[in-house]
């Protein structure tokens, strides 16, 4: 088959997605050089406190590990997917830390934001708010860390947020792009008022349309698609059951839940069928090509994988050999 042109003409790209509720540190870093090697263009680093279910056993430090990345790869450009910086961390503290990985990866690495989830935020203790409130939060704290890559000296009394006598000394030549994630009208909105790209992971196409209208036109658009690769469709549902039942929860259920034991208790509800819906489980490298056809047929350039479980080894196989030839990018 061949894919659909993605947004503007430019060259689909395919990303590889880091998955920290799922990996250690070290593997993490390990995984992007993995991803450099095979020929993948770019990575996307979850940034979570706490996994979705306690099965899936990490959520490393996700600003620690980029500078082991940064330092162990030399071409993969990286970006969190994605960051919240409004409660947990300051937004002052997040353009700091985006501001040495950028130095540190000149031209390779981008900050996603987003307005988070209670799961990770609640932790300091401070009210989770209302989504529309989370909204303001965001757009206020990216204001804030734009004016902080300029590199002067920054003082803002806003809504959500105070900052006083703030100056970051070392900033990358030229500030990182800022993506918003969206999962709705609203949130795909606000990612084309003032982000630099679109971060979704569904090619729907009202979320892609209120990107546009809000001046997101022509702007870099980034999917997401999961899969899990395995011996067998039945070892694959397997693995899905144990590792990502959350996959298939929706809405307010990702945003409100607390605790990984709430979503464990969430899951129960699940069935096999409603995760292997979800979650791509098809070894056939038509239905891989497929899945992201849809991403570039809505405009999409950049289409991140991830492979769910401890076999990334069978991805980098799978796609070294069978996907990124056939779409001319190795």
């Amino acid at each position: 088959m061949s894919l659909s042109r993605p947004n503007g003409d430019r060259p689909l790209r395919l990303g590889y997605w880091l998955s920290s509720e799922e990996h250690p540190p070290d593997e993490l870093v390990r995984l992007a050089v993995r991803a450099e090697e095979v020929g993948f263009a770019t990575a996307m680093i979850s940034d979570h406190f706490h996994p979705w279910i306690s099965e899936q056993g990490h959520s490393p430090f996700v600003w620690s590990v980029l500078g082991g990345i940064a330092g162990a790869t030399e071409r993969l450009q990286v970006g969190t997917g994605v960051t919240a910086p409004i409660i947990r961390i300051h937004p002052v503290v997040i353009a700091h830390a985006a501001a040495t990985v950028a130095r540190m990866m000149p031209g390779r690495f981008f900050l996603g934001v987003g307005t988070g989830e209670r799961l990770n935020e609640h932790v300091t203790g401070a009210r989770w708010p209302r989504v529309g409130v989370r909204r303001e939060m965001l757009e206020e704290a990216v204001g804030i860390i734009r004016r902080l890559f300029e590199g002067g000296n920054v003082n803002h009394e806003g809504t959500h947020y105070t900052v006083e006598n703030a100056q970051l000394f070392t900033v990358p030549d030229e500030p990182p792009p800022i993506y918003l994630a969206a999962g709705g009208r609203l949130s795909a909105e606000l990612a084309g008022r003032i982000g630099d790209g679109l971060i979704a992971t569904s090619p729907a196409a009202e979320q892609v349309e209120a990107f546009d209208s809000s001046g997101g036109a022509g702007k870099p658009r980034l999917g997401k698609i999961g899969v899990c690769l395995a011996d067998d469709e039945a070892t694959a549902r397997a693995t899905l059951m144990r590792v990502w039942p959350n996959g298939p929860l929706e809405g307010s259920l990702l945003t409100e839940l607390a605790r990984p034991r709430d979503f464990e208790q969430a899951a129960k509800l699940v069935r096999e069928d409603d995760v292997a819906g979800s979650i791509l489980c098809d070894p056939d490298p038509e239905a891989h090509l497929a899945a992201i056809d849809e991403f570039a047929a809505a405009g999409f350039d950049t289409v991140y994988i991830h492979q769910i479980g401890h076999d990334q080894e069978r991805l980098f196989s799978f796609y070294g050999e069978e996907i990124l030839p056939r779409m001319g990018t190795r």
